[in-house]
């Protein structure tokens, strides 16, 4: 059976990375999407609604990176009686969001130059 690969499927390299903090994982592709939506919403619990995720999940995360790192990432602060706290990325935070888009520029142009944009198929 011959198979054609430009009709039936479509294979393209891909690439998983993410920045480590002494051996440790700190921000991948969901913590960068976790960070990006601070910055946007400034606001812990609309990025965790609009990505889909708990509050306590986003929360738990932000908490697991200080403790790797040493110090926050996001600066929260305190609404007054009727509310309207919130949250946004500290000058770190600003830092990894940055460098890991960086890198992800960076490889996904690696990915595409190697592969020229286009599937190659191999006769046997």
């Amino acid at each position: 059976m011959r198979y054609e690969m430009s009709k039936r499927w479509r294979f393209r390299p891909a690439l998983k990375f993410w920045i480590e903090f002494r051996g440790k994982r700190v921000l991948g592709k969901g913590g960068a999407a976790i960070l990006e939506q601070i910055k946007r919403e400034e606001s812990i619990s609309r990025a965790a609604e609009r990505l889909g995720m708990s509050y306590r999940y986003v929360w738990n995360y932000l908490n697991e990176v200080r403790e790797i790192i040493g110090e926050p990432i996001v600066c929260t602060f305190k609404g007054g009686k009727s509310g309207g706290g919130g949250a946004k990325l500290n000058d770190l935070g600003e830092y990894l969001l940055s460098e890991y888009n960086r890198l992800n520029k960076i490889l996904e142009g690696f990915i595409s130059t190697m592969i020229g944009g286009d599937v190659h198929e191999d006769q046997c």
